[in-house]
């Protein structure tokens, strides 16, 4: 059998953390059992019948079955700008501060790919949504990671970051409210943010795909909300959680024109862009009167309740998150992260993701996703109880 020799790209990357999930999981199903399933942050409720009567409506017309372009069509990004208008009061301008993406998650890959020499270096808080560094080494570049710590709120602490450091630095990657720990930022630290990247020159990146997962009338704010950020910096967001159209593969991103422009040039030349029966869908979405969300975050909330006092219950030092669909967990005393994982698989079926895949600083605690229903959440405690 001939073998070929992979990249050396390919060589630094561990195996995608949520792809290994899986695997276990599929062994441990193949066995016969129950798997309660808190692993992958995939919503579980339905995308609204709104949305997909849209979808159905425009796949039927035959001229969105072309070619679509390449940032998107003008109506999905005047429809972003409508909406950025309405929740934070930002105001950008569809043509140049606007791309749509199939899904954050390749905007977020492909951005490194415009910015970054080989050799550069960005800023990665960690733990984090594991793209952020492996965008940054497709590109050649090298992370400097900064730690989240239960001590400073899962905010990274950039008075710590130093001079050398921020003078090579061409990206800050940040993301609130957070995966995997449920932190929220301040809006004093989104200025502390801006203030940071303006002084040493550095793009900020922030992912605000839960803006829309909050809880308490808590509502998260947008890094553009800040006077001048918009020229330091981008901001993406998804419609996967927000809608429950994970499968659907529909994004932005938002702000600085040129880091727009050069994001879009990479997509031009490696993508064709999102279906645009698709986009009229996200329209749709985008243009209603959100109670669709309100509805997601009231159930979601009845479930964050019902399982945050279930393990409180139990011993677990559980903390109620404000925002987004994950619990951040901290290990029993004695357990690592994988140890404490690999224990509620095998003995309760629970499938879990342990926080140091995440990232080094996640070590000792796991995530677990609420997507599943308030009774398999019982379930759950039940076994969670009989292992004692």
């Amino acid at each position: 059998m001939t073998r070929f020799t992979p990249a050396d790209r390919l060589k630094q990357l561990p195996p995608y953390l949520f792809k290994e999930i899986d695997r276990l999981k599929d062994e441990v199903k193949a066995r016969g059992v129950d798997i309660i399933d808190l692993g992958v942050g995939d919503p579980d409720l339905p995308t609204p019948r709104f949305i997909i009567q849209r979808l159905q409506e425009a796949a039927l017309d035959p001229s969105t079955h072309r070619y679509p372009s390449y940032s998107g069509m003008n109506d999905f990004r005047e429809a972003v700008v409508r909406w950025y208008q309405r929740r934070f009061g930002v105001t950008l301008d569809p043509e140049r501060e606007v791309v749509t993406l199939i899904g954050s998650k390749e905007g977020i890959a492909h951005l490194p790919l415009a910015f970054n020499n080989p050799g550069d270096l960005n800023l990665v808080t960690s733990p984090a949504y594991p793209v952020y560094h492996i965008g940054t080494l497709f590109a050649g570049a090298h992370s400097h990671f900064l730690p989240l710590l239960r001590e400073n709120h899962f905010l990274p602490d950039l008075s710590q970051v130093s001079g050398e450091v921020a003078r090579h630095a061409k990206m800050l990657f940040f993301n609130y409210p957070n995966n995997p720990t449920g932190a929220v930022a301040d809006f004093g630290f989104f200025i502390q943010a801006a203030e940071f990247c303006r002084e040493h020159n550095i793009i900020a990146v922030h992912d605000a795909a839960y803006t829309e997962m909050a809880y308490d009338g808590f509502k998260p704010r947008s890094f553009l909300e800040v006077p001048g950020a918009k020229e330091v910096g981008i901001e993406f967001h998804s419609l996967s959680k927000s809608y429950n159209m994970t499968g659907w593969r529909l994004g932005f991103a938002v702000g600085q024109a040129d880091v727009i422009a050069g994001l879009g040039k990479i997509k031009s030349n490696i993508d064709s862009g999102a279906f645009n029966a698709i986009q009229y869908a996200g329209i749709a979405a985008l243009d209603s009167d959100q109670s669709s969300i309100r509805e997601n975050c009231r159930i979601l909330q009845e479930r964050r309740d019902i399982l945050i006092s279930g393990l409180r219950k139990l011993g677990y030092a559980a903390v109620p998150p404000k925002a987004t669909f994950y619990v951040w967990l901290p290990t029993p005393t004695g357990f690592t992260s994988a140890q404490f994982t690999g224990l509620l698989l095998e003995q309760a079926g629970i499938v879990t993701t342990p926080g140091n895949g995440f990232g080094a600083p996640g070590e000792g605690y796991i995530r677990l996703a609420l997507t599943v229903d308030k009774s398999r959440l019982e379930e759950a405690l039940d076994r969670l109880a009989r292992l004692g």
